[in-house]
C-alpha cells in the first residue's frame, strides 16, 4: 500500500541519493578523462553500477554497518587519543587516499597545462586499476548514503525496499547525466581543476569525520562534525562563480574574433 509518507519519504530519498552522488560522479569523471572517448562512457556506467550494487549489499548488511561502530583499536599517547573503529579506519582511508589522488592529478593537469603536452613521467592508468579506485572510493562514499536513508526511512513500513529503490532510480538517473556531465567537465580545464578542489575538500571532511566518530583528542582539543551543509554550499557557489567566468571568457572570445 502506497502512503503519501511513502512515496515523500522515496522522492526526498532519491533526490538526496543523487546529490550525494555528485561527487561519486566528479571522481569517475576525472578517472574517465585518462582513456578514449569509447571507453569513459564505459568506465562511467560500471563506476555508477558498482556504486549502486555497493549500496544495496550495505543495505541489505546495515546490521553489521552497524557492528562497525564498535571500538576496534584505541590509541592512548599523552598528545593523542582515539577509539577507531572499522568505519572510521574506512572514512580516514578514504579521505587520505582522496586528499592523495586529487592532489597529484592537480599536480599532473597544472603541469600539462604549462607544458601544453603530456606529462611523460605520468604512469599510464589501466582499466582495472581504474575500477579497483572506483571500487575504493564507491565503499568511503557509501556511508553517507546508507546513514541518510536509514535516517529518512527509520520507522516507514517496508523502509528496506523504499531505499533500495530509491538507491537504483537515483543510480539511473546518474547514468543518463553522467556522460554528458564528464564530458563538460573534461572539455574545460578550469572545471577539472575545481572539481578537484572539491575532492579535497570531500577527503578532509572524511578525515574530520573519522577524527570525530573515533572521538579523537589532538593535544586536548577535540574533533568536532563538519555540517555536510557547509560544504555543499561552498560547492556551489564556487560553481556558480566559475559559470560566471566562463560565460564572461566566452563572450570576450566572441567579441574578438568579430
Amino acid at each position: 500500500m502506497i502512503t503519501p509518507d511513502l512515496l515523500v519519504a522515496f522522492l526526498t530519498l532519491t533526490f538526496l541519493e543523487i546529490v550525494l552522488g555528485i561527487d561519486n560522479i566528479i571522481f569517475i569523471s576525472i578517472l574517465a578523462n585518462r582513456f578514449p572517448q569509447d571507453k569513459q562512457k564505459k568506465l562511467i556506467r560500471i563506476g555508477l553500477f558498482l556504486a549502486m550494487f555497493m549500496r544495496i549489499i550495505m543495505l541489505m548488511g546495515i546490521n553489521w554497518l552497524t557492528q562497525m561502530k564498535a571500538p576496534l583499536i584505541e590509541v592512548d599517547l599523552s598528545w593523542f587519543s582515539a577509539q577507531f573503529s572499522l568505519q572510521s579506519l574506512i572514512l580516514l582511508a578514504g579521505g587520505l587516499f582522496l586528499l592523495y589522488k586529487s592532489t597529484l592529478e592537480i599536480f599532473h593537469k597544472v603541469e600539462d597545462i604549462e607544458a601544453h603536452a603530456p606529462s611523460k613521467e605520468e604512469k599510464p592508468l589501466s582499466f582495472s586499476r581504474a575500477l579497483l579506485q572506483i571500487v575504493m572510493i564507491d565503499i568511503v562514499f557509501s556511508f553517507d548514503s546508507i546513514l541518510t536513508a536509514v535516517g529518512m526511512t527509520n520507522g516507514i513500513p517496508y523502509a528496506l525496499w523504499v531505499m533500495i529503490i530509491a538507491v537504483v532510480v537515483s543510480i539511473v538517473i546518474m547514468m543518463g547525466f553522467a556522460t554528458p556531465v564528464s564530458t563538460y567537465i573534461n572539455k574545460h580545464p578550469s572545471l577539472q581543476i575545481l572539481g578537484l578542489s572539491f575532492l579535497l575538500l570531500i577527503g578532509f571532511m572524511l578525515i574530520a569525520e573519522a577524527a570525530h566518530l573515533s572521538e579523537a583528542n589532538l593535544f586536548g582539543g577535540t574533533t568536532g562534525r563538519i555540517p555536510k551543509g557547509y560544504l555543499y554550499f561552498s560547492i556551489a557557489f564556487s560553481l556558480g562563480v566559475e559559470m560566471l567566468n566562463m560565460r564572461i571568457r566566452k563572450g570576450r572570445r566572441t567579441k574578438s574574433q568579430e
